[in-house]
């Protein structure tokens, strides 16, 4: 019931944005409607977003860390960015289709010969829509843990285009976050429909933090480890103790995981 009223929502929302977005196509003037309908579509999942800090409107290249699907919504609503997510996200239960909607540059992480092409989708997201969003840890996270910063994707800014800032994302859903988060073995199918047939709503943060010149950081590793240590920073803070190891084994990301049992998912009836 809860999935099917929600799926009302989001339907309530295409009909009236869709046509409104085609038609400021149409004009020749940028459309603010992909960016209303995905802040929408985050609401109707059940997340309150908070903005904290100042997102830059354009010539900006975001740094994030990554927990789940929602992360696309929540920041788009914020600031109306273009991405680059991996693969599977694009058949995702409607979320796939709104991501394309918003430009979403797809990575294969096995397809090693294919950075090229993705670089170039890059520049053109970047050059069309004045803001990309990238999530370099390569997978979801528990939101307790930080993984190394893959950069691949920071090609782009080897060397930066004129005029571009990075700035670094740190989402953060506080006590929901292990329970939002897609780790492990669950199919992103699976967490859209837990996800979406949980009861209630919960809250999140967005910080926007100090964005720096990527020429001051010359090379996509030390502009990598930088907004990492900026995001790492920023989420020490919020949960209050330093982070933990992530409790999974990341194959793509050569990622290996502690001697321990992972961490079990609660079951969507864990409020």
């Amino acid at each position: 019931m809860r999935i099917g009223l929600r799926a009302a929502g989001l339907i309530l929302g295409l009909l009236v944005t869709v046509p409104l977005h085609y038609l400021w196509r149409l004009l020749r003037i940028g459309s603010p409607w992909p960016r209303i309908f995905l802040a929408w579509a985050g609401r109707m999942a059940g997340a309150r977003v908070e903005r904290v800090g100042v997102p830059l409107k354009r010539d900006v290249f975001y740094i994030s860390n990554h927990l789940s699907w929602i992360d696309i919504l929540a920041i788009a609503g914020q600031s109306g960015t273009a991405f680059v997510a991996k693969e599977e996200i694009r058949d995702a239960p409607v979320v796939g289709w709104l991501s394309t909607l918003n430009q979403t540059v797809y990575v294969k992480r096995e397809n090693r010969m294919g950075v090229a092409e993705q670089i170039n989708q890059l520049r053109d997201a970047l050059t069309d829509n004045w803001s990309v969003t990238v999530f370099p840890e390569g997978t979801t996270t528990d939101g307790k843990s930080l993984l190394p910063f893959k950069t691949p994707m920071l090609r782009v800014l080897e060397p930066p285009p004129p005029g571009v800032l990075v700035q670094p994302v740190l989402l953060d859903y506080g006590a929901m976050s292990e329970e939002v988060g897609w780790v492990g073995v669950e199919t992103g199918v699976d967490n859209a429909k837990r996800l979406l047939s949980r009861r209630g709503s919960f809250r999140m943060k967005v910080h926007f933090l100090e964005p720096f010149y990527p020429q001051d950081f010359p090379g996509r590793k030390a502009i990598a480890a930088e907004s990492r240590r900026r995001i790492e920073e920023a989420l020490v803070a919020s949960l209050g103790h330093p982070l933990r190891p992530f409790a999974y084994a990341v194959d793509a990301v050569r990622y290996e995981a502690p001697a321990e049992q992972p961490i079990e998912i609660p079951s969507s009836d864990g409020g």
